[in-house]
C-alpha cells in the first residue's frame, strides 16, 4: 500500500529539520556508554489491552535488564496525544514508544519539533526520510495468524467461522486475511462472518458482536478484541486468540493463538539509540516470524485434541516460512463476510 504525506506537510517536517541541522541536533548522537536510556510509553489504551501489553512486556523486560529507564502513560485520548508527547520530550526522555494510528499528523509535527529524541510509533503509515528521528511498526505477525487458521480449519464443525475486530485497518485486516487463508488449508469450504467494533477497548460490545455469530451459526470466533472468548465461552464454540496467550483463562476455549513478541522491535530501536544510528525506518520485519518477533502459543489443554494432520501442516509451514521458502502474503485490504 502507498502512502503519502501532504505536500504543505512535508514542507514543514523538512523545514523543521533544516533548522534543527543547523543547531546541530539530531536523535543520531551516541548516547555514553554503560548510560542508561530514558524511555516513556504513550498508549491510547490500558496496558492491559492485548497490541499495548506486548509493548509494555518487552519495555518492562528491558527496565529489568537494566537497559533503561521506563516510564509510561496509558488511556491518552488521541486528542492529548501530542501534550503527552512534548511533556516526555523536554522531561529528557530519549526513546518515546507508542501508537499514533489516530493522531498521525499532530504526532509527526510534535516529533520534528525535537530531533534529538527518537520516537517509535506504532503507524499505518510509512517512515519519512524528511522526519529522520521517527521510525514506525507494526504488529506484522501474519505468519502466526496464518498458522493458527490451519488449526482453526481442522477444528470447526460447520465451517462457519465468526471474526471480530477492532477497525479495519491494514494492523488488523492483514491478521483477518492470513488468518483466513490458513482456514482454507484444511477447510477450503470455509465461510467467515466478519465484523468491525469501531473500537480498540470495548469487551461488551465485542461480546454482543461474537453472540450474534454464533446465533448466525459459527462455531469458531476469531477472537482479534476482547470479549469475543467470553461469549465464545458461555456459548461453548470454541476462539482463535490474537497476540497474546489467554489459554489459560479459557482452557476449554482457546485452541491456538497467534503471539506478538515486541521485544526485536524494541531491542532493535534501543540499539540503535545508544549507537546514535536511529533514523525513519520500518521496524514492521522484527514482528515476522523468522525475526521472533511472532509464534504460536502453546496448545495447553487442546495438546492431543487438534487433528494431528493439523500439526504435521503447521509443523511443515512454520519449517518453511523461517527458512524463506513459503511467504505469508501481506493483504491490507478491509476483509468481507463469505
Amino acid at each position: 500500500m502507498t502512502r503519502s504525506f501532504a505536500p504543505s506537510r512535508r514542507a514543514f517536517l523538512q523545514s523543521s529539520l533544516a533548522v534543527a541541522a543547523l543547531t546541530g541536533l539530531g536523535a543520531g548522537r551516541a548516547r555514553a556508554e554503560g548510560e542508561v536510556l530514558k524511555v516513556a510509553g504513550i498508549y491510547t489504551v490500558p496496558v492491559e489491552q492485548q497490541w499495548v501489553s506486548r509493548i509494555h512486556v518487552a519495555a518492562m523486560a528491558a527496565k529489568e535488564r537494566g537497559e533503561i529507564d521506563y516510564t509510561y502513560s496509558e488511556n491518552t485520548a488521541n486528542t492529548d496525544y501530542p501534550r503527552v508527547m512534548r511533556e516526555y520530550a523536554e522531561s529528557g526522555y530519549k526513546l518515546i514508544v507508542g501508537e499514533i494510528f489516530g493522531a498521525e499528523q499532530e504526532a509527526r509535527e510534535v516529533a520534528a519539533e525535537y530531533p534529538e529524541v527518537a520516537f517509535l510509533m506504532g503507524s499505518s503509515f510509512a517512515p519519512d526520510a524528511a522526519l529522520a528521528n521517527l521510525s514506525v511498526f507494526d504488529n506484522y505477525i501474519q505468519d502466526a495468524s496464518y498458522l493458527s487458521g490451519i488449526i482453526a480449519g481442522a477444528m470447526t464443525k460447520t465451517g462457519n467461522i465468526g471474526m471480530v475486530g477492532g477497525f479495519p485497518i491494514p494492523e488488523v485486516n492483514r491478521l483477518m486475511h492470513a488468518f483466513m487463508a490458513g482456514v482454507k488449508e484444511t477447510r477450503p469450504d470455509a465461510t467467515f462472518q466478519v465484523s468491525f467494533i469501531g473500537s480498540w477497548f470495548d469487551p461488551p460490545k465485542a461480546k454482543e458482536t461474537a453472540y450474534a455469530m454464533i446465533e448466525a451459526g459459527a462455531d469458531l470466533l476469531y477472537a482479534e478484541r476482547f470479549g469475543v472468548s467470553d461469549a465464545a465461552k458461555e456459548k461453548g464454540v470454541l476462539a482463535i486468540g490474537n497476540v497474546i496467550d489467554t489459554q489459560a483463562d479459557y482452557p476449554e476455549t482457546v485452541v491456538a493463538s497467534a503471539l506478538w513478541n515486541f521485544q526485536p522491535t524494541l531491542d532493535a530501536a534501543i540499539a540503535a539509540v545508544k549507537a546514535g544510528a536511529f533514523t525513519a525506518a520500518d521496524y514492521g520485519q522484527y514482528s515476522f516470524m523468522k525475526a521472533g518477533g511472532c509464534a504460536l502459543a502453546p496448545h495447553g489443554t487442546f495438546e492431543g485434541k487438534i487433528p494431528q494432520a493439523a500439526l504435521d501442516k503447521v509443523a511443515a509451514q512454520e519449517a518453511a516460512i523461517k527458512s524463506g521458502a513459503f511467504t505469508v502474503a501481506i493483504d491490507d485490504s478491509e476483509p468481507k463476510s463469505s
